[in-house]
């Protein structure tokens, strides 16, 4: 006896396997383009949130410091430890890293690393040695050479070679061991830290003229004209100037402390107090979106206006402390 031929159309019959048909492979790979676009999203997203960390915790302070090391030189050795292996050094992230599209933290962290090359060639110069004329530290004379190092050069640098290269945290992973180790050797009498006053003088008169380089890029921007409140710059400018002044704020703490005795027999430490005050001030502002609106804007601040304020401020107060320590 003959079947009867299965009507595939038939109501009553089984249904089609429509999505093996041409549309119904469309239809996945279009779903499967949409959720692959929805996870890079996500991916960047989500983690340039996770690996952005602008820590500008005003209260850091190093960890024990044993008696005759420095804390100035421990305060830089943590910062290093904290921007490069606590937090991610994302500066020189290749594009398909998450936080390749940051660029508040990166310049942020460069300040930091920036400041501390200054107060690491300060050391070289001025606090680690007799005198002038006497051996600079080999331990101080190599972090200050690493910490120059640019803070964007990723394990492959392809504008100079196609083979790996020392990257960035390499460098400043060095520089602090270069630091530790100077402190060690300081502990046990086997190098230098000169408390005088003409060292600390020196080395504050350093820092006030790098302060006034850093009001020069804020005032040369704030004199460029606007167009409709859009600035590409300004949070790029702000958040290297806040690294560095967050950076100077810690070691300049520190170095207080090292130099206490000259502090007090000049009778400095009031005035060294309120420099401190003015740099913390302008270290820990914080606005959710930078604007650089006018100084005398109406309806939008100009936050380079406020920090460019407490910068100069403080590089007048280092100005006031080194003419007392001429006296």
């Amino acid at each position: 006896m003959t079947r009867p031929a299965v009507d595939w159309d038939d109501d009553y019959s089984a249904p089609r396997r429509r999505w093996l048909s041409g549309r119904g492979i469309l239809r996945l790979s279009g779903w499967g383009l949409v959720t692959l676009v929805v996870g890079v999203l996500l991916y960047y997203a989500v983690g340039g949130f996770l690996m952005n960390a602008i820590d500008d915790d005003s209260s850091f302070k190093p960890s024990e410091v044993p008696a005759g090391g420095s804390k100035a030189v421990a305060v830089a050795a943590d910062l290093i430890d904290r921007e490069v292996n606590q937090h991610f050094w994302v500066a020189n992230d290749p594009f398909f890293y998450p936080s390749a599209w940051l660029d508040n933290t990166p310049n942020y962290q460069q300040g930091v690393i920036y400041a501390l090359s200054r107060f690491a060639v300060e050391m070289t110069d001025q606090i680690g040695r007799t005198r002038g004329s006497s051996e600079a530290d080999a331990d101080l004379d190599k972090a200050a050479g690493l910490l120059k190092f640019p803070g964007n050069v990723w394990v492959y640098d392809l504008s100079t070679s196609f083979l790996p290269t020392a990257s960035s945290e390499s460098q400043y992973r060095a520089a602090r061991r270069a630091l530790l180790a100077y402190n060690q050797r300081l502990v046990s009498g086997q190098a230098i830290f000169e408390r005088r006053a003409d060292n600390l003088l020196g080395t504050i008169e350093r820092i006030a003229a790098d302060l006034g380089s850093a009001s020069a890029t804020v005032d040369q921007h704030l004199a460029q004209s606007r167009s409709m409140m859009i600035d590409t710059r300004v949070d790029d400018i702000f958040y290297g100037v806040k690294g560095r002044l967050y950076g100077y704020y810690l070691l300049l703490t520190a170095i207080g402390e090292d130099f206490e005795p000259v502090l007090k027999e000049k009778q400095l430490a009031s005035a060294w107090a309120q420099m401190l005050d003015s740099l913390r001030q302008a270290a820990v502002l914080d606005p959710v979106v930078v604007v650089n609106g006018a100084p005398d804007g109406l309806f939008f601040p100009s936050h380079l206006a406020v920090q460019g304020f407490y910068l100069l401020r403080a590089r007048t107060q280092l100005r006031e402390i080194s003419s007392i320590l001429l006296r």
